[in-house]
């Protein structure tokens, strides 16, 4: 026979991590949320962070400051890649210099197609941005997942 005070602290725990899970979980899938700030600022929001695979992926990429922000070329320096730093994929874009002012936005969709032409599989990806100001060079990243 267990003791009550055993399963009382068992049922207790039990309760407690399950909480604690939901709430960790809440926080995990949290969209970034959009923030206006003086001087450079960039920010990437996707869709949403879960996706299904093949399913179209929808990303925009903002100036949240109040400069302009220049960027390399005519994709935004939009980038996906893996978790260890692999690109997989790049937009093919003119070498062009691409500006975004302030308050400004684009959209692009990736298709959950690879720069090979082959699919994505399941999984954990960063959608990557850099841009420069006058005074500095941003680098941004958020992570999105991929499920069956």
């Amino acid at each position: 026979m267990i003791p009550k005070g055993a399963a009382i602290f068992f049922i207790v725990g039990l309760v407690a991590a399950g909480i604690l899970g939901i709430y960790l979980s809440q926080i995990a899938n949290q969209i970034p949320t959009l923030v206006y700030t003086e001087g450079p600022s960039l920010t990437i929001i996707p869709e949403k962070i879960n996706y299904h695979l093949g399913e179209p992926v929808g990303i925009r990429i903002i100036n949240s400051g109040t400069v302009p922000l220049t960027f390399s070329d005519a994709s935004y320096g939009l980038k996906i890649a893996q978790l260890d730093g692999t690109i997989i994929y790049a937009p093919i874009s003119a070498q062009v210099v691409s500006k975004l002012e302030p308050q400004e936005e684009k959209n692009f969709v990736w298709d959950q197609i690879k720069t090979d032409g082959s699919k994505t599989y399941q999984g954990r990806y960063k959608i990557i941005s850099s841009a420069s100001s006058d005074s500095e060079v941003l680098k941004k990243s958020v992570t999105i997942n991929i499920f069956k």
